[in-house]
């Protein structure tokens, strides 16, 4: 300090004594008449002298606006030099990280070419509670005009965003029915990444464009979002019931809530995060499937709810109504408001959960499903259905009415092999013997 200030000193010093001595000589000198060839001389190496120290001065300050410049860094390193200017307090954390009910949870839109959009679009916008809360973002592929039309006439309720690159995409040749499987996997990609990259939400809600939803359904995912962020046993929340149909449900226990270790989709919550871990790897095709593998799904569960929040109503779709007929139309949509933000959902948290639902399963008698099918043995309640592989849980959900596919050796709306679903009025758990261990990839 003592150092810098000194030269500081003397910089200054010698500035003003050139300076003074120059204008001392200026106004001592004689009328230019009576100058010699001496005199002209004389003031020509004055003035050269002047120039010259008005050259060393520059210097001087360029060499002191550098000490200053580095004197901070000095003084941080040595304990000494000038305080440094007391950095800006942070910025407070955004509410969603300190307080999850202030959460901004998007609705990501997944629309192409159906027209009908409006009809998901309507029921989304009539149940929200708050257009701050719960932004409706529609990302539209396959440019479609009529459905364009439609979506641009909510005008600012809406956000729309167009996927721009409409190109096919090069698949192997025993893929090529399977074009509309790539487009739409690109798609997701694209419009996840818009949300959590380009927007930077820090969770969103995923729904296509042939789903309408429940009343609650807005309700229901901002209960289960503090859920998603303290369990990390949990990578999803979803609004669907794959055995949801109508027969198959409690409606009296609409707010009953389940684990479940299949990836249901159709209506479900993500954390920036998850994308963060699974957009490198994104596949190219068959998402939904591909977050049903082991490599993906890692152990993780999502939440589902007894009923479902959502339904769908599109038949018409690349799948060519795979499973609609059968299955799909017949989903029963909740239409009582559950208050779940006044619920206590800690019940789902994995050691809880598992404490008390895997006792509940292995403690209802066990009955043959030749007795369910009869209607027999009513008084029992609540009752276990056991099967011992693969051919056996296909076998007793067909006959019962329960989609039987596998994947990855998970059923659906399973959890540790154990599917709960309503026949004939009583609770029924399909569930494997207490001693299970795993899932069996190859049962798929």
């Amino acid at each position: 300090m003592l150092k810098k200030s000194s030269l500081v000193l003397w910089g200054a010093a010698l500035f003003i004594a050139w300076n003074g001595l120059l204008l001392l000589f200026l106004w001592s000198r004689p009328p230019s008449s009576s100058f010699s060839g001496e005199g002209d001389r004389l003031t020509a190496e004055v003035i050269r002298l002047a120039q010259d120290a008005e050259t060393e001065l520059e210097r001087q300050k360029e060499l002191l606006r550098q000490i200053h410049r580095y004197s901070g860094l000095w003084g941080r390193h040595r304990g000494v030099g000038i305080t440094p200017k007391p950095p800006p307090p942070p910025s407070p954390a955004p509410p969603q990280l300190t307080n999850p009910a202030g959460t901004v949870l998007p609705v990501l839109v997944m629309a192409c070419d159906r027209s009908t959009v409006r009809r998901c679009l309507d029921k989304l916008l009539r149940y929200r509670p708050s257009a701050q809360r719960f932004p409706v973002i529609v990302s539209q592929d396959c440019g479609h005009a009529e459905t364009a039309r439609v979506i641009a006439s909510y005008g600012d309720a809406v956000a729309h965003i167009r996927q721009p690159d409409l190109s096919d995409i090069p698949v192997p040749a025993e893929h090529r029915k399977f074009q509309g499987y790539y487009k739409i996997a690109r798609h997701y990609r694209w419009a996840l990444g818009q949300v959590f990259r380009t927007f930077r939400y820090r969770a969103a809600i995923v729904v296509e464009d042939d789903l309408e939803v429940a009343p609650d359904f807005f309700e229901y995912f901002q209960a289960a979002f503090p859920l998603l962020l303290a369990d990390r046993s949990l990578w999803c929340v979803s609004a669907w019931n794959d055995n949801g149909k109508e027969q198959m449900v409690d409606v009296g226990q609409a707010e009953l809530l389940y684990r479940t270790d299949f990836f249901p989709g159709l209506g479900w919550l993500l954390l920036a995060e998850l994308w963060d871990e699974l957009e490198p790897k994104w596949p190219r095709a068959f998402w939904d499937d591909w977050m049903r593998q082991p490599e993906q799904r890692r152990d993780r569960s999502c939440v589902r709810p007894e009923v479902s929040r959502t339904m769908t109503f599109g038949r018409k779709g690349v799948s060519h109504g795979q499973f609609f007929d059968q299955y799909l139309k017949f989903i029963k949509l909740n239409d009582r408001f559950v208050p779940f933000t006044q619920l206590d959902l800690s019940y789902l948290k994995k050691e809880e959960y598992e404490r008390s639902f895997l006792h509940k399963v292995y403690a209802a008698p066990e009955v043959r499903v030749e007795e369910l099918q009869g209607n027999r043995r009513r008084e029992l309640g609540a009752v276990r259905l056991q099967y011992s592989g693969r051919d056996s849980f296909k076998a007793f959900a067909k006959a019962l009415g329960l989609m039987d596919d596998l994947k990855s050796g998970v059923p659906r709306a399973g959890y540790r092999g154990i599917v709960s679903f309503v026949y004939r009025g009583r609770r029924v758990y399909l569930a494997p013997p207490s001693d299970w261990t795993g899932y069996d990839p190859s049962w798929s």
